[in-house]
């Protein structure tokens, strides 16, 4: 562990030295547990993720060259997701997560835990800083009915699509969305049990450390066949989140289990 992170450590430098080196970069910004405010959070399994500031229109001449990252010997794969973000992958496992890019570019970035390691003499780089996250503040709230409502909402169409044989893209509206609309409804409904550990950007992160008996409950769902898993979920979501409620969607919640002749919860 200890030497993990030391590496981790020599590959932020190696990152500032890298981008201080390379005509036409001229701004770093380390984010989540690379950043010094969330150094206390990091693990063996922290990533880097960070923003490389490129000078104005210069995206396209100057992405293709990922010369400036450190330890090019040690690189075993580098791939784009789409125009500005990229990942890299060294031999011993570590990730890049990054947006390489100019300012403009990241006018709809959210940030949370940061740190400015370069900027330029106009502090353009601090000021992207300061808008991310007033972004981020922003987007940390949550409106827990039209999420409940949801949440009925991707698990009809998933089961809809497991029935007509689509297991892959069922399993993703009963997985990926349900889960992500769920839990934010938690979060709203529930708004004083989250603590500062959360992630202001993706409720998921760190959701078993605020609901750790719910957090394990849902786990344990999606362990379970696509349709079984969308079947404990809404039961789940009934259970915690409907009592006491008035704003919980009932009659929409009654139509949902008719719809799939879900007439009786599950044990």
């Amino acid at each position: 562990m200890r030497d993990r992170l030391e590496r981790f450590d020599a590959l932020s430098a190696g990152l500032a030295d890298g981008v201080r080196q390379r005509e036409g970069l001229f701004g770093l910004m380390l984010l989540g547990s690379a950043s010094d405010e969330a150094a206390d959070r990091r693990d063996e399994w922290s990533d880097h993720d960070f923003f490389a500031l490129i000078e104005s229109g210069r995206g396209d001449e100057l992405r293709p060259d990922l010369s400036w990252l450190p330890d090019q010997d040690r690189l075993v794969l580098t791939a784009r997701e789409g125009e500005i973000g990229f990942v890299a992958v060294y031999d011993d496992g570590h990730v890049f997560e990054f947006a390489f890019s100019d300012v403009e570019e990241l006018a709809g970035a959210v940030a949370g835990e940061a740190t400015v390691v370069l900027d330029d003499d106009a502090g353009s780089v601090a000021g992207l800083l300061a808008r991310a996250r007033s972004r981020a503040a922003a987007a940390d709230s949550f409106d827990p009915a039209n999420d409940a409502s949801l949440v009925l909402v991707k698990l009809l169409i998933g089961v809809g699509r497991v029935r007509r044989g689509e297991v892959l893209g069922g399993g993703q509206f009963v997985r990926g969305a349900a889960v992500q609309h769920l839990v934010r409804a938690i979060r709203g409904r529930f708004s004083e049990r989250s603590t500062t550990l959360r992630d202001t950007i993706d409720p998921l992160r760190r959701f078993e450390r605020d609901f750790p008996e719910w957090g394990g409950r849902i786990a344990a769902l999606l362990d379970a066949p696509v349709e079984d898993a969308a079947h404990g979920l809404f039961d789940f979501a009934r259970e915690i989140l409907e009592p006491g409620w008035p704003e919980f969607p009932s009659r929409a919640a009654d139509a949902v289990a008719a719809r799939l002749c879900w007439r009786q919860a599950r044990p």
